[in-house]
């Protein structure tokens, strides 16, 4: 019987989620889009593991969530462990590369980096506040110049004259665009500059003030982009390493979070009843969240809570344990 943990990196676009085994080797992987509903990305993502491991030997003895509705997701699974993507990500990376210093990372609308010394996440930076250098963006321009974005990097690599797009905004990006295709800029010229000014955006907004060392590790879901790892490499100086599973190191990091964590003990209600996680209670459960406005104090606190089908699981967003809400479940 070999014990295996399990972890779901919810994101606003994508949804991954992986399954180790005690030696904390990836046994299954998922990467889907989250469709702007994570309960049931997160559910098809389980769907997909499940199937990945069918017939094997495997009892799911702990989970872990991270990403944007990690506590949503968390409270679903009955996770151990909770975390942070940066948490996550510093985890997981240090374990597969243990000399790494500055981790890359650019996903669906968002993008970060993360310093490390020793092991030990010590500085980072996030941007959340503009979609210029992230997955959906490049998604939109190419679009928008009729090829699929995941020929965006072969295409880009053929370019010997890349065109100088400014990136720093998404709609001056689109402008600059539209005006070099109107002049007869070369396609391949003009997809090398869109990945030349992913990476400058990046360097020059999330990467600002810090200090971008050696060994560098790109990953999310545009470090699958060649053209924009070149790009880095080039501006960089330096080489930048991808991980096959770099897309998936959130969900492997907070799954090593959960290794570290031990197995569940058996659990009052949801898929850890047994101690093992059991796939099919938690597909068949009805998932809802309602946001209800606490009263009992000046705060007016926005409390979430968490339904899985009509007991109330989890619940978050009280400043005082006034708001406090009682599980049902």
């Amino acid at each position: 019987m070999t014990k295996a943990y399990l972890g779901i990196d919810i994101g606003s676009i994508s949804t991954k989620g992986v399954i180790i085994d005690e030696d904390r080797n990836i046994i299954a992987r998922s990467y889907l889009w989250t469709e702007g509903n994570p309960t049931e990305a997160s559910k098809n993502v389980v769907r997909e593991l499940e199937s990945q491991v069918e017939g094997q030997d495997v009892q799911i003895v702990g989970a872990g969530t991270t990403g944007s509705a990690r506590r949503l997701v968390g409270a679903m699974l009955g996770a151990s462990v909770i975390k942070n993507e940066i948490t996550a990500h510093a985890v997981g990376t240090t374990h597969l590369h243990p000399d790494v210093r500055t981790i890359l990372e650019i996903g669906g609308q968002d993008s970060k980096i993360i310093c490390v010394s020793d092991g030990i996440a010590v500085d980072y930076a996030m941007n959340t506040l503009c979609a210029a250098g992230t997955g959906s963006f490049l998604s939109s321009q190419a679009h928008r110049l009729g090829v699929e974005v995941e020929e965006f990097g072969d295409i880009a690599l053929t370019s010997k004259k890349p065109a100088n797009i400014a990136a720093r905004c998404t709609v001056f990006a689109e402008s600059d665009l539209v005006h070099k295709i109107q002049v007869g800029y070369a396609r391949e010229d003009i997809i090398a500059g869109l990945c030349n000014a992913v990476a400058s955006n990046y360097l020059n907004n999330v990467g600002k003030g810090k200090k971008i060392a050696a060994p560098v590790v790109f990953q999310g879901g545009v470090s699958k982009n060649a053209g924009v790892v070149h790009a880095f490499e080039e501006q960089l100086g330096m080489d930048v390493a991808v991980d096959p599973d770099g897309h998936l190191m959130g969900a492997y990091g907070v799954a090593l979070l959960a290794a570290d964590a031990g197995p569940i003990a058996q659990a009052e209600s949801g898929p850890f009843v047994s101690g093992t996680f059991d796939f099919e209670a938690m597909l068949d459960f009805d998932f809802k969240t309602r946001e209800i406005e606490c009263q009992k104090c000046a705060n007016h606190c926005e409390v979430i809570c968490v339904y899985r089908d009509t007991d109330i699981i989890d619940s978050w967003g009280n400043r005082c344990d006034r708001g406090a809400v009682k599980t049902t479940a």
